[in-house]
């Protein structure tokens, strides 16, 4: 069940980012097979926001919603980064209507499952205006609940104390292992539920990079590795590109046979209590279906944890852990 949604979705999601921009070029036929085929696999969350693509992400996923009405999905999507400029005096009732509506037609609904702050500035978690504001906009039924999408510890920490904020989106994967500490206790205490974002590090735990790989230019792993565009976590989860490819071989020689280093590393995700669904991307619809099957894997063995444990000390550590 996703938190106090009172929603039940699949241990695997997925992230709809890539539908609208930031990842290279991905066509209106390819978006729609990526839903498809993810939809096909049983997945039943979808995780997008009105910032991909200006609205184009949405757009996609309420035509899905449109042509599988009997999928039984659970969207969720995101507001307030189109507020410019993004200042915690932005996140006013009458701002969130705007957002919303504009959602709300974008996914040809009247009600929005889950509607998430999109990584406000840290002030924003304490207001109590805001959460007053998220009340109202449940109680017009414009949304039926409303959660959190964070940067760091901190702020999932603040906003998990709130007795209405269903669901916070944190970074958690084999190389961001913060969260487990604090964050997913505190979670399942509440009965919060916990959606875990870029959890392939925008792919570097799939183990298919190396030092020579290239992006496109509009995709972030290009423009974003130095955080210029937005936090620097969300592209590699922070960790340095080339840090990253070196830990990756040595996760990749850790990978089962029968499986995919992607999917050991969702599985990783899935296995840490607290967490309700992992949404990872998909450029492909041969991936979302690969990214599904996760969750038919079985359980990391001990000893891959303790070796998936070892590489993050050793190697990603001290790039990431005291910065989110």
């Amino acid at each position: 069940m996703l938190g106090r949604t009172g929603r039940d979705v699949t241990v695997v999601g997925l992230g709809c980012w890539q539908l609208g921009a930031d990842w290279g070029d991905v066509g209106d036929e390819q978006a729609m097979e990526i839903l498809g085929a993810a939809v096909d696999a049983g997945v039943t969350f979808l995780d997008t926001a009105d910032v991909y693509g200006d609205g184009r992400s949405e757009r996609f996923v309420g035509r899905l919603l449109r042509e599988r009405p009997d999928a039984g999905l659970v969207v969720a999507t995101k507001m307030g980064r189109r507020s410019d400029p993004h200042v915690p005096e932005a996140y006013t009732l009458d701002a969130m209507r705007a957002w919303t509506d504009r959602s709300r037609e974008n996914l040809g609904v009247d009600t929005l499952d889950l509607t998430q702050l999109h990584c406000p500035p840290t002030p924003v978690y304490s207001r109590d205006d805001v959460y007053d504001a998220l009340d109202t906009l449940v109680q017009e039924g414009r949304i039926a609940a409303y959660g959190v999408s964070v940067e760091t510890v901190d702020e999932a920490l603040t906003a998990i104390a709130r007795p209405n904020v269903a669901s916070v989106q944190i970074i958690l994967n084999a190389f961001r292992r913060k969260p487990l500490e604090e964050v997913l206790p505190a979670a399942v205490e509440a009965g919060v539920g916990i959606i875990a974002r870029v959890p392939l590090a925008s792919g570097l735990l799939s183990g298919k990079f190396d030092e020579s790989t290239q992006f496109a230019a509009d995709d972030h792993r290009t423009y974003n590795r130095g955080g210029d565009a937005f936090d620097v976590g969300e592209t590699f989860a922070g960790v340095p590109y080339e840090v990253g490819v070196r830990a990756a071989r040595e996760v990749a020689a850790l990978t089962p046979d029968g499986a995919t280093t992607a999917q050991l590393a969702l599985r990783w995700i899935i296995d840490q209590p607290g967490v309700t669904t992992v949404i990872p991307g998909a450029s492909r619809p041969e991936q979302a279906r690969a990214n599904a099957a996760a969750a038919d894997l079985p359980p990391l063995t001990a000893e891959q944890q303790d070796e998936l444990r070892r590489i993050y000390d050793e190697r990603i550590r001290e790039h990431v852990h005291g910065r989110w």
